[in-house]
């Protein structure tokens, strides 16, 4: 499952508290008048971060953490936080990567980051028009009917439409409305130019008080619930690759029962650079639906696919070029969505039955595996190193 930075992180560095010592006393009276000035900007821009509606990013939040903490103490003093402390990991690594850098650079830096961030804020016009958008009662999903034919569109395009501990409930939520209202066929896609980059890594940065042992559990159950959604689905559904799928989007789609794809759609799982393991039933489906060989290539390797080669290995249905690929979608669904609908529904859950009660029992089997990933030093040095690595690009 993924790591999610942002409360935690965000609490750190919104509520932070300048501290500041007396200036030397040695130092020539214009440079105290510049420092003074700096000082007063300085306090001004850790104001202004409480205006930001959108959330920067994990990378500008870690930087703002770091340069706010060496702009108001200098060079990093505090221990380093132990392997499972992921947000007291990630905090410590920015402030101390800053090394040597003063502390007037490390509040102009501060000071001009924050004015960049502003700037990009969207225009109160906008932002009034997003929120007149009719998306339901979701906040992450978008989740629309059109005669038989229900659609979900994971809606977090800034993001690449990462999944977080809030998308996975909606989606639990809207696949179990589908599975019982008037639609016929389900058809999931994503919105932007992703169609998922799987699980958001911050989610597991939030740790409860009860220590990453519950957030753990937490995490094993979530995952359980929502691959089991997709076990019970009474009904088709059909995914729409439309851009990079990543992860757990890769894997669920040994799940579905069509998959159709652009052919600028690639399909990658990195469990093992990240300490992790397996989900979704890939760990029985891919070996039958591409042979041992080709899945653990895909599942252990990490190999990427793209569109045609993701064909090639069975993992989908169709490819169709990006300009026809919505038009050659719509045809199909149209076409099903007009099938007699208890015809469908019946024949689905027939094919399903044989191999119900294995893909549930592999299905534990995975997120037990997983919870016990999550919580070891190897995954834990995994995720960070690949943090430290994005933050750095």
């Amino acid at each position: 499952m993924a790591l999610r930075l942002t409360s935690s992180l965000t609490r750190g560095f919104y509520k932070h508290i300048l501290q500041r010592s007396n200036p030397s006393l040695t130092q020539m009276q214009h440079s105290t008048r510049y420092l003074s000035g700096m000082s007063d900007q300085f306090n001004q821009a850790k104001e202004n971060v409480t205006k930001l509606t959108q959330d920067p990013g994990n990378e500008a939040k870690l930087k703002m953490y770091a340069l706010f903490k060496q702009g108001s103490i200098g060079q990093c003093n505090a221990p380093k936080p132990g392997a499972l402390d992921f947000v007291g990991k990630a905090k410590w690594n920015a402030w101390n990567d800053l090394g040597s850098l003063t502390q007037e650079d490390a509040q102009k830096q501060y000071i001009a980051l924050v004015e960049s961030l502003l700037a990009q804020e969207p225009s109160s016009v906008k932002a009034e028009e997003e929120n007149t958008t009719d998306s339901g009662s979701f906040e992450h999903i978008l989740v629309t009917q059109d005669g038989g034919l229900k659609t979900i569109t994971l809606n977090r395009p800034t993001k690449y439409n990462a999944l977080n501990h809030k998308m996975y409930r909606e989606l639990i939520t809207a696949l179990k409305q589908g599975g019982q209202d008037d639609s016929v066929v389900t058809l999931i896609t994503g919105a932007g130019q992703y169609f998922c980059s799987g699980n958001d890594l911050n989610n597991f940065l939030n740790i409860p008080p009860e220590g990453p042992e519950k957030l753990a559990a937490e995490g094993r159950e979530l995952l359980r619930e929502f691959v089991s959604t997709f076990i019970d689905f009474p009904k088709p559904i059909v995914a729409a690759v439309n851009g990079p799928a990543v992860g757990i989007s890769v894997t669920l789609l040994g799940l579905l029962d069509m998959v159709y794809a652009s052919d600028r759609a690639t399909f990658h799982t990195p469990f093992m650079t990240l300490g992790q393991s397996p989900e979704a039933c890939s760990s029985y489906l891919f070996p039958k639906i591409m042979g041992h060989a080709k899945a653990h290539e895909v599942l252990l390797a990490g190999r990427k696919l793209n569109a045609v080669e993701a064909s090639n290995y069975g993992l989908v249905t169709e490819v169709f070029p990006q300009a026809e690929f919505e038009t050659e979608v719509n045809k199909r669904m149209k076409y099903l969505a007009g099938l007699p609908p208890k015809s469908l529904a019946l024949s689905k859950q027939l094919c399903r039955s044989a191999e119900k009660e294995k893909l549930h029992d592999v299905n534990n089997k995975e997120c037990e595996l997983l919870a016990e990933r999550w919580l070891s030093e190897e995954c834990a040095e995994a995720v960070m190193a690949f943090m430290q690595r994005k933050a750095k690009m």
